[in-house]
């Protein structure tokens, strides 16, 4: 076997004859009613496709903050690498779904452009292109198929459909009610099934041309029919259309709704035949699909009087010819200054009446954040480099900062309502004050910092050549702040500044962290905890009891070790007040296990293992040594103390052998500063 031969044959195991004899199907119109009659579904309407995709894929439930919310599969890209996922929008994803199935059932949303609206960066974009591609994927399922039709000639020649109607749309309207009926009788999915309108001109001319030579037996028209599959392609100008605003001088409406070929003038003799016009414009080939207006309320008034036609009558208006009905789904998304210029125009009234205003702000849970940017800056995507534990999280705590309003509670922070709105619990805070605390900042997310600007940062951190072969958040920082200075969307030194202060929150929850890993580490002996949970046990239940505790070395009995209690107990904040409460807690704890023949695990209790690793840690730093790290002289027995940290850090917490030496350095630094915690 030759080379090319070889791989052919790789390329061609996935070769599925079966499959492209499906999507090429054709046939006679008879035939296609008879596919109609089985399923029903054929015929229906671009909002009915588009919402029965979407579902199609399925949905997740959940309540976050007493809400509830649902997560459609669809949104996250599941036939696709999961580049265009998009997270943490589940409420704005609602209300989009709900509105196209709204508009499926023929409510009023059918009659209106959907308008993304929000920040640059908040996958405005990102939620058209998946409703786009997931359109022309499900046009190739079974579920999702779709037909249009070609005349044939009296040479046999075939001249296709040049807006791809539906087939049905060839039996004059007067006609098609008892065939509906008999359809929606069949159907069940909830809506009502339509075939509204009449053919567009072109086929028009065609249908009147053979009805003339048929001397009105409209059945015998239908001879002169050929049906076949239609494939929703982009690329192909079938089902999707894309418009994207150009320079106002050079816009043309004739983009939307076709022009005249004026090479077929001389052919058929005027500029009003239908056969020498080109129904190619974006609302002409979008029909039965999707149309897009990239930053819509860029485009020309002129275009703008267009789309109220389009929406409100489902009706286009071509040059030289009468209103052609169209089916399509309209979707435009634009920023916010676009928007505010729309308000202020009191002669766009009626666009603005005909849209539905969907709001896409951006992110603002982390573990969401961290999500979009661990999609591209991973260990499967980047090679040569590490990127050390949260670097990306500190990165992504940052951007929602900045989209989050100050808190008006004076007892809570703005990094303490970002960690709220993450799902941590905090003292005083119930879920129905959280829910408050959205419903006073109606504007937050719609501001701050764009994920583009995170995605840029990181990636200037990553090919920097500095020789480092990891890259930690300080690195990142430095990145971050330095943008600052020329980002071109940032035009008040207010809001720069207010930015780089967020950015020393972030620093501190950053040392913060480490040295809470580090602390763990360095206290990850487990038998030395357990032992000085044995010994705070048994000194707490002296205490308790009003007994003595036996000295293991000296084999006399002695006072409970107060002093011991408290070094364990001071760790976690309680009060000498409350100490006594304390320990009964554990005692009652311990005993209600002891009932229930469960032994007691220091584990179990999340406070008292804290204040044990907090203790032990304290007991153990000064053996470590940890600050002659800073020193170029480390004696043997303190290096492989380090040794065995830098390794639990690396087992427990994800870190390379280069950046656990970094956080280590780092950590005893701040030791040396003397800001280590008590």
């Amino acid at each position: 076997m030759t080379h090319a031969n070889k791989l052919l044959s790789l390329a061609s195991q996935k070769l599925d004859t079966r499959t492209w004899k499906s999507h090429n199907w054709s046939g006679s119109f008879r035939e296609y009613l008879d596919l109609v009659y089985e399923d029903p579904a054929l015929i229906r309407n671009a909002f009915q496709r588009v919402y029965d995709m979407i579902v199609s894929y399925g949905f997740d439930e959940y309540t976050e903050h007493k809400e509830r919310r649902v997560r459609y599969r669809f949104f996250s890209d599941p036939d696709g690498p999961g580049d265009d996922a998009v997270f943490g929008l589940d409420a704005t994803l609602m209300r989009l779904v709900g509105t196209l199935k709204a508009a499926a059932h023929g409510y009023g949303p059918e009659k209106r452009i959907i308008l993304l609206h929000g920040p640059v960066g908040s996958a405005k974009s990102t939620i058209a292109r998946l409703l786009k591609r997931g359109l022309e994927r499900y046009s190739r399922t079974d579920d999702g198929a779709l037909y249009t039709f070609s005349w044939i000639l009296e040479d046999g020649s075939e001249v296709p459909c040049p807006m791809n109607e539906e087939p049905l749309k060839l039996i004059p309207q007067e006609n098609r009610k008892p065939i509906l009926d008999e359809l929606n009788r069949r159907f069940d999915r909830g809506y009502h099934l339509s075939a509204p309108g009449d053919l567009d001109p072109m086929c028009r001319w065609y249908w009147n041309h053979f009805l003339e030579k048929h001397d009105g037996d409209w059945t015998k028209v239908l001879d002169h029919v050929r049906v076949r599959r239609l494939l929703v392609s982009e690329k192909d100008r079938r089902g999707i259309g894309t418009f994207q605003p150009k320079d106002e001088k050079n816009q043309d409406s004739t983009e939307l709704t076709g022009d005249i070929n004026y090479r077929k003038i001389a052919e058929y003799g005027s500029d009003s035949d239908p056969r020498a016009f080109n129904f190619d414009g974006e609302l002409n080939i979008a029909n039965r699909g999707i149309c897009e207006f990239i930053e819509i309320l860029k485009l020309d008034v002129a275009f703008l009087y267009d789309l109220l036609g389009a929406t409100q009558e489902h009706a286009i208006k071509s040059k030289k010819f009468a209103q052609t009905d169209i089916d399509e789904l309209i979707i435009g998304h634009t920023n916010e200054p676009e928007y505010k210029k729309l308000q202020s125009n009191e002669l766009m009234e009626a666009f603005r009446d005909r849209t539905v205003r969907i709001d896409v702000p951006y992110n603002r849970t982390l573990r969401n954040e961290i999500k979009i940017y661990k999609r591209d800056f991973n260990d499967a995507k980047i090679r040569g480099k590490h990127i050390a534990p949260h670097t990306v999280e500190m990165a992504a705590l940052w951007a929602i900062l900045t989209r989050l309003e100050d808190p008006k509670k004076p007892n809570l922070s703005l990094l303490q309502k970002a960690k709220l709105y993450n799902g941590k619990t905090l003292p005083g805070f119930t879920e129905d004050n959280i829910n408050e605390i959205k419903k006073e900042a109606l504007r937050e997310g719609m501001e701050g910092i764009s994920p583009r600007y995170i995605q840029d940062k990181l990636s200037n951190a990553l090919v920097r050549e500095s020789g480092a072969r990891c890259v930690n958040p300080f690195m990142v920082f430095h990145e971050l702040e330095e943008g600052l200075s020329h980002h071109g969307l940032i035009t008040s030194e207010e809001v720069r500044k207010r930015y780089r202060e967020l950015l020393s929150v972030v620093k501190e929850e950053y040392e913060d962290i480490v040295k809470n890993e580090v602390q763990r580490a360095i206290s990850a002996d487990e038998d030395a905890i357990k032992r000085l949970c044995a010994n705070y046990l048994d000194n707490v239940k002296a205490h308790t009891q009003r007994e003595k505790v036996r000295n293991p070395f000296t084999g006399e009995y002695e006072p409970p070790d107060e002093r011991l209690m408290r070094s364990i107990e001071e760790k976690i904040e309680i009060p000498e007040s409350r100490k006594d409460d304390f320990r009964r807690e554990i005692m009652n704890y311990i005993g209600a296990l002891a009932v229930e023949n469960k032994v007691f695990d220091y584990r179990s209790n999340e406070r008292l293992h804290r204040a044990l690793d907090l203790k032990l840690f304290e007991d153990q730093k000064d053996s470590i040594k940890l600050t002659s790290l800073l020193s170029n002289v480390v004696d043997r027995g303190t290096q492989e103390k380090i040794e065995v940290v830098k390794k639990r850090l690396i087992d427990n917490f994800g870190y390379t052998e280069e950046s656990a030496a970094d956080v280590l350095n780092y950590v005893a630094s701040i030791f040396a500063r003397g800001d280590a915690k008590n």
